[in-house]
């Protein structure tokens, strides 16, 4: 099982997390299988490469609670049920399925 979590990157005192998709299974900072986004807790900055999110989410990828409350920040995996429904249906709509 595939899940959203933080990756924990940078020096002492100055850390910043990278979002990424991962086993369940391996280690906090084990090897991911994509890198997806990052969050800066000390710039309070975050990115997140979104088609890389929905592809995840899409193939049963759920975020870890954390992660869901910094996509709230920046108003992206509200809902994940909700972004998975809707990223279905804009695929649809283009005709790739």
């Amino acid at each position: 099982m595939l899940k959203l979590r933080l990756r924990r990157c940078g020096r002492k005192q100055r850390t910043i997390y990278r979002i990424v998709a991962m086993d369940v299974r391996s280690r906090r900072d084990g090897k991911p299988f994509r890198k997806v986004g990052f969050y800066d807790p000390i710039k309070n900055q975050t990115y997140f490469n979104f088609p890389d999110i929905l592809y995840f989410l899409e193939r049963g990828a759920q975020p870890t609670e954390t992660v869901q409350d910094i996509s709230k920040k920046s108003v992206f995996l509200c809902n994940s049920a909700l972004i998975k429904e809707n990223s279905i249906n804009e695929i649809k709509k283009r005709g790739v399925i």
